[in-house]
C-alpha cells in the first residue's frame, strides 16, 4: 500500500524568493518523484529505505509537499538496551494542509520499564496482531515522503535500523530544535508538542502515545500560516554551537534554547544555522567534534 507520489511543487504563499536559504546538502535528498514499490518482507536485519537524489533543475529551493510526521514510545532511554515498543506515524500534505495518511503499531516486548510514562503494557503488545505487515507499510510511507518529522527527532532516530524497524535514509527535521515558531505565539524556544498544541488553540486530550503526537503536530501545521518559510528555515545546514557567556548571564543561553551540559559537558549549546548563529545578540563559537566521537568543550 503506497501513499499518493508527485513532483514536489514550490509552495511560497507569500510570494518570497525561495532561494533565501541556500541550501544544498539536505534538501538535495528530496527527490523529484517517489513513486514507492511493493516492499518485500524484511530478513532478520531491517532494510534501509534508499532515497533518490534529486535532480537539479531549478535555482529555486522547493518545500517538501510530504511529510512524515513520526513518533516513537519506548522501554526506555538507550537504544542499545532498551526497545521502541511503539510506532506512530501521519502523512502530511504541504499546500492543501492535509493528513494523507497515518499508522499505529505496538511491537512486541517482553518487558516495559517505562510502562508508568507511556501506559504500555508489555503483555498487550504481545497479542497476536499483524505488526510485519504494519512496519511494510511503514516503509512505504516513509519511501513516499520527502522529510521526516519528529519531536526531539535525535531521540526518536536512534532506534532506527534496530531490531525490526528499518533504517530511514531521508533528511530528518526537528520540530523542538529545528524550527522557529512565530513569536506571536509566544512559545519558549524549544516547545513541547503539548506547549504547541495549546499555543495553536488545539484540545491537549491524552500525552505519550505515539500516533496522538504525530496528530497534534499535524494539526498545529494544518493551522500555521506561512508552512513554506518555517521549513526552508528548517532545513537550513546546522551545526553545533557553545554560548560564549559569563555565569551571571546564562539565563541568556536559556532563554536562546541552549541546553547546559547536553551534549556539551559544562556548556551551554545548541544546533544553529550560520544565519542564526549570527542573529544572536550575545557571542557563539562552534564545537567541533573529538577524536573520540565526544564533543569538545
Amino acid at each position: 500500500m503506497a501513499a499518493p507520489s508527485g513532483s514536489p511543487q514550490p509552495l511560497d504563499p507569500a510570494g518570497q524568493q525561495a532561494n533565501r536559504w541556500q541550501q544544498t546538502s539536505l534538501l538535495s535528498l528530496v527527490p523529484d518523484a517517489a513513486e514507492p514499490g511493493r516492499t518485500e518482507p524484511a530478513a532478520a536485519a531491517p532494510t534501509a529505505v534508499q532515497t533518490p537524489p534529486a535532480k537539479a533543475t531549478s535555482s529555486e529551493l522547493t518545500c517538501p509537499q510530504r511529510l512524515l510526521i513520526l513518533d516513537t514510545e519506548t522501554t526506555g532511554l538507550d537504544p542499545e538496551r532498551d526497545h521502541c515498543i511503539e510506532v506512530g506515524a501521519v502523512l502530511f500534505h504541504v499546500s492543501s494542509r492535509a493528513v494523507l495518511s497515518q499508522l499505529s503499531l505496538l511491537l512486541p516486548c517482553q518487558s516495559n520499564t517505562a510502562e508508568a510514562i507511556n501506559g504500555i503494557d508489555a503483555a498487550v503488545s504481545r497479542l497476536e496482531q499483524p505488526w510485519q505487515a504494519g512496519l511494510l507499510y511503514f516503509q512505504e510511507l516513509v519511501a513516499s515522503a520527502d522529510v521526516i518529522v519528529a519531536h526531539n527527532a535525535a531521540f526518536d532516530r536512534a532506534w532506527f535500523g534496530r531490531g525490526p524497524l528499518p533504517a530511514i535514509d531521508k533528511p530528518w527535521l526537528c520540530s523542538m530544535d529545528d524550527l522557529r515558531w512565530p513569536s506571536e505565539r509566544r512559545l519558549k524556544a524549544t516547545p513541547s508538542v503539548r506547549d504547541l498544541a495549546l499555543a495553536y488553540g488545539i484540545p491537549v486530550w491524552a500525552a505519550h502515545r505515539a500516533l496522538t503526537d504525530c496528530i497534534y503536530l499535524a494539526q498545529v501545521f494544518e493551522r500555521c500560516e506561512d508552512l513554506n518559510s518555517l521549513f526552508l528555515a528548517g532545513l537550513e545546514p546546522r551545526r553545533l554551537y557553545r554560548a560564549e557567556l559569563p555565569y551571571d548571564q546564562r539565563h541568556r543561553a536559556r532563554e536562546a534554547g541552549f541546553r547546559w551540559n547536553d551534549p556539551v559537558a559544562k556548556a551551554w549549546s545548541r544546533r544553529l544555522s550560520e544565519r542564526e548563529a549570527r542573529e544572536l545578540d550575545f557571542s557563539v563559537r562552534p564545537v567541533e567534534p573529538d577524536a573520540a566521537g565526544r564533543h569538545a568543550a
